[in-house]
């Protein structure tokens, strides 16, 4: 790909800038008609080396913000796990405004949720809090590593949904919580502000705030 689109690109249009991650890339245009021209030309390239477009992924994305206003059909993509659309935003004066801009991605979110399923918290009564805080915390730091960079109030979302199972596993583990869930969650909450650091989430902003315990 380096020599099939990286080299053209540079070559062909050099005030394009683009990313490209194996066969995924985003090319950045200033107008309609020439995203389309763009668009023409890399799959004439392609075909000259036997490859094509994906028919549906590739698409024209208008990068409506607080300056584009305009209606257009796609609005967001998604590149390397996030997606960018338009978003709120705070300006350093304090007021809200609409940018365009990355967060985790609604297939990142599922597969992270599916992940932490996975670990069968609840079913843990053999370990300690610290235990599953080792158990568990290379995993969560590296997504918080990587996702956590933009936006992460989309992040903490998901993570805050942790909480909710270290709650089940602590309603399992200790015989005074059993079956009383909010008081399962004061508890982890108070573990918190003892031990802010003990979970890589919570020291990120994901910690328990003892309240309710909504579907996980």
């Amino acid at each position: 790909m380096h020599y099939a689109f990286d080299a053209w690109m540079v070559r062909e249009f050099p005030a394009v800038r683009f990313e490209r991650y194996c066969d995924d890339a985003v090319v950045h245009c200033r107008s309609e008609s020439q995203a389309r021209q763009v668009r023409d030309a890399i799959a004439a390239r392609l075909a000259q080396v036997g490859l094509e477009l994906h028919p549906d992924k590739t698409r024209i994305v208008y990068c409506k913000d607080a300056n584009r206003g305009g209606s257009f059909e796609h609005i967001q993509f998604t590149f390397l796990g996030y997606t960018f659309r338009p978003r709120l935003a705070l300006s350093r004066h304090g007021k809200h405004f609409v940018s365009f801009l990355p967060a985790v991605s609604k297939d990142a979110v599922t597969a992270m949720s599916r992940e932490i399923r996975s670990w069968h918290i609840g079913r843990r009564s053999d370990k300690s809090l610290d235990d599953l805080a080792r158990m568990f915390n290379s995993v969560l730091q590296g997504w918080i590593n990587y996702y956590g960079r933009f936006y992460k109030s989309e992040l903490v979302h998901l993570l805050r949904r942790l909480n909710r199972r270290l709650a089940w596993w602590a309603c399992r583990k200790y015989k005074r919580l059993r079956r009383r869930k909010r008081r399962a969650m004061a508890w982890l909450a108070e573990v918190a502000r003892r031990a802010p650091g003990l979970f890589a989430h919570w020291r990120f902003g994901a910690r328990p705030d003892g309240w309710a315990m909504g579907a996980g």
